[in-house]
């Protein structure tokens, strides 16, 4: 086969970061870019972005005619442009015929964790899962599913948006016009929030772990509060789905309390008297949204 034919190109378009992969027919990786997204140059600039990252990823698949996007948000069914992202000047906007338009290829968007749960299934820690929920903790929070091999969207596109549900009347404003979404808990930022306003100094989500692993009392006490509400967010899921795997990624799945008190915590709050749906590490790491993008365009 000549160099660059069934080869698949997929883009992740994160807050902080955008992150190509070309993956070849066997779907092993043969190239990897990152570039920072600067959101805060605005629409035009992430677009302008994306197009010279997927004009320098087709160097390593010059034959490609079809390009994966991941997005924070979903397209609209009604007009097809971009909605609920958290990267708010994405929404409202026609970024998928902007994306075609800049690259000159077919371009398929579809939710980021949509993007990871595919890829966790297809090559990563929830392989072979019939039913699968991947959940991304990271600078927001959000959910995917996979049925039989494919995403599941909805007819509105949601399906999986689980970081927009309430679990408590008096929580925190949430961008999408809300108050007390999970994601206003569970994120990286909500967990780096509450423990500054629990008195302690500014730092990452990692460093509030350490933390309390170390037996600061403040931190403790945080992440106590932090791992209690993941229970109640994720049983509720496991209650309405019945899941056979739900995978963790984002940076905050790294938190190793995720997987022992945490998992104890949905065992608490999900309507069973045994949990029988494993929760478990995302396999891929960082690499699974640009995957899982990639294979949105396998035939």
């Amino acid at each position: 086969m000549a160099a660059g034919v069934g080869r698949y190109v997929g883009i992740d378009l994160g807050g902080t970061k955008i992150e190509g992969v070309v993956l070849g027919e066997d779907l092993a990786e043969i190239a990897r870019r990152r570039v920072p997204t600067e959101r805060e140059h605005g629409y035009d600039h992430i677009v302008g972005r994306i197009a010279d990252l997927v004009a320098e990823l087709r160097a390593s698949a010059p034959d490609c005619r079809r390009v994966g996007i991941g997005t924070p948000g979903s397209l609209s069914a009604r007009d097809r442009t971009l909605k609920n992202s958290n990267t708010t000047c994405l929404n409202g906007r026609p970024l998928h015929a902007d994306l075609e338009r800049r690259t000159g290829l077919e371009v398929v968007i579809e939710n980021d964790a949509n993007c990871f749960a595919l890829a966790e299934v297809r090559t990563g820690a929830a392989r072979g899962a019939r039913m699968a929920f991947g959940v991304i903790l990271g600078t927001g929070v959000g959910g995917g599913i996979v049925v039989d091999g494919c995403v599941w969207t909805g007819p509105q596109h949601v399906a999986g948006e689980w970081g927009h549900h309430r679990i408590a009347d008096d929580g925190p404003d949430c961008y999408c016009g809300q108050r007390g979404c999970v994601e206003t808990f569970l994120s990286g930022p909500a967990l780096e929030r509450a423990y500054r306003e629990a008195g302690g100094g500014a730092c990452d989500a990692s460093e509030v772990a350490r933390r309390a692993a170390s037996g600061e009392p403040r931190a403790r006490g945080v992440l106590d509060r932090y791992v209690d509400r993941f229970g109640r967010a994720l049983a509720n899921v496991i209650n309405i789905l019945d899941p056979d795997v739900v995978v963790l990624g984002g940076g905050v799945s790294n938190l190793d309390c995720l997987y022992g008190a945490g998992i104890a915590a949905v065992r608490g709050y999900v309507f069973n008297d045994e949990l029988r749906t494993r929760i478990v590490r995302h396999g891929l790491g960082d690499a699974a949204g640009g995957v899982g993008a990639a294979l949105l365009t396998v035939p």
